[in-house]
């Protein structure tokens, strides 16, 4: 097809479908490219996923949003990353922090020297030489400086937020870029002849016909899965949690920290979301090792403050569509795939999906090459991602429940089982083209969770012990220092705008 396209049609709304709604407006002419989005208010959306990851910040800026106009919008917090507690054992933490860990001298990553020191019993804890970490442990916070050589300029940071009211926030700034927005339920997928989507019809009768389709639909995958037929791939053999409860309870004594928590249970984990009003909160478990009324109990028995409405359950399957872009639709969010919400990559990969579609946006339905390679880039980037995640339920010493005696014999894919075995040898850590975790993740989550390497990179020995001592004591003590110094996060909310008193 070589005919200009003229009208994308995005099929839902919720965050996914206005992501995807204000990214296109914002970019494009709408005047000759229309966006049609249609949702119906009568289909509620999953709307629990609070909690972000630094790409967000790109985003925002793509569409040109001011940062206080949309934490007061949303409800916005800050986050400096994730901590762990009894992922390890019970009564073990850890802190995976946005940002680095130190810095790297020349050729000599930081992790060959603190590897090093650490088989010599001379390094610090990990988190000492991180700003995020130590910040996130002091509850404070405040925006990177852009120059100079401190920690300052590393930190990294994302949000918590209400993500309905993240939706309607987008859903103001895209109609008012010219997305059109249509009321209804959908009862009808017309297909042409050569097996593309055609045409939608609402139950009122009104058709909407366009030359490109993205589906944002849900769970239900109404375009790519229902109608084109693509099939769903389960990744419940490395993942096998498949439901949530989730409920809001008023803001505790800890109130509005800038980090996210994650509990290990019984049978799965437990989020805890601080935003500006209430805390989020939630259990993702196994049902095959736990019913839906012993998670909600728990999950209630927990909660630092009052519970704000009842407790909602949802039901997922992990996995993702075999293809993403088929013909002339392309898929976001729940529609093309579900990674349970551990390290908050949910709006992640819509926002991936987004960007990579813009990169590559058809003219017409798109040319096979363009869709093999999105397709190719996507399913690399859930993959990634599924890896990482599998590796904070594998590497494990729990054994007191079913659950995590099974999670330990996990058969891991190949490409997680090599990293591991590269990492035990020789404490080296790797990015993989363009994949989402950095090496600072990477040794977050596999030293806190206790994969520790027999040997270092012998690269650190191009560094004297001693100058390396001296280096690593350095880092961590300004890295302390500038932490203290920074404001307390409550008071970056009020001073900034994002909290109004």
């Amino acid at each position: 097809m070589s005919t200009p396209l003229s009208h994308i049609a995005v099929i839902g709304g919720g965050t996914a479908g206005w992501m995807a709604a204000a990214a296109l407006s914002r970019v494009l002419d709408t005047r000759a490219i229309a966006v049609t989005l249609v949702e119906s208010e009568a289909i509620g959306t999953v709307g629990v996923g609070e909690a972000t990851i630094p790409p967000i910040q790109a985003f925002n800026a793509l569409l040109g949003i001011d940062e206080a106009e949309f934490l007061r919008a949303t409800k916005g917090t800050a986050k400096l990353g994730i901590e762990f507690v009894d992922w390890r054992a019970k009564g073990t933490r850890y802190f995976h922090p946005f940002g680095i860990h130190g810095i790297d001298f020349g050729a000599i990553p930081f992790e060959a020297l603190w590897q090093r020191a650490r088989l010599a019993g001379e390094a610090a804890p990990l988190e000492a030489y991180s700003i995020c970490a130590e910040a996130a442990r002091l509850g404070r916070f405040q925006r990177p400086v852009t120059s100079g050589n401190n920690p300052l300029t590393h930190l990294g940071y994302a949000y918590h937020f209400d993500a309905a009211l993240y939706a309607g926030f987008l859903r103001e700034k895209a109609e008012q870029w010219g997305v059109r927005r249509q009321e209804g339920r959908i009862v009808t997928v017309e297909r042409g002849d050569d097996g593309a989507i055609a045409g939608v019809v609402l139950e009122d009768g009104t058709r909407i016909a366009a030359d490109f389709y993205i589906d944002c639909s849900g769970f239900r995958s109404l375009l790519l899965g229902e109608t084109l037929g693509v099939p769903f791939e389960d990744w419940a053999q490395w993942l096998p949690n498949d439901r949530a409860v989730a409920v809001p309870c008023t803001l505790g004594p800890e109130g509005r920290s800038p980090f996210t928590r994650s509990t290990a249970r019984g049978a799965g984990w437990q989020w805890r979301i601080p935003l500006q009003h209430r805390v989020g909160n939630g259990l993702v478990y196994a049902s095959s090792y736990c019913s839906d009324a012993e998670a909600e109990a728990q999950l209630l028995g927990s909660l630092e403050g009052t519970p704000l409405v009842e407790p909602r359950l949802l039901r997922f399957q992990a996995g993702r569509r075999a293809r993403f872009w088929e013909k002339n639709c392309v898929a976001l969010g729940l529609a093309s795939g579900f990674l349970e919400p551990l390290e908050s990559t949910s709006i992640h990969l819509v926002q991936a999906g987004i960007a990579r579609l813009l990169e590559m946006l058809p003219i017409g339905g798109g040319t096979p090459a363009d869709i093999r390679r999105y397709n190719r880039l996507m399913a690399t980037e859930f993959e990634t991602i599924r890896d990482f995640l599998i590796l904070h339920f594998h590497a494990t010493a729990r054994d007191d429940t079913d659950y995590w005696r099974h999670l330990r014999t996990l058969e891991l894919p190949d490409t997680l089982a090599d990293r591991i075995a590269i990492y035990r040898a020789s404490g080296r850590l790797y990015r993989e083209a363009d994949e989402l975790f950095s090496k600072t993740s990477w040794l977050a989550v596999l030293h806190g969770q206790g994969v520790d390497p027999a040997g270092y990179d012998p690269i650190a020995d191009g560094m004297p012990r001693d100058e390396a001592a001296a280096r690593l004591a350095r880092i961590a003590e300004v890295t302390a220092l500038a932490a203290s110094r920074m404001p307390a996060h409550e008071a970056f909310l009020h001073e900034s705008g994002a909290l109004q008193r």
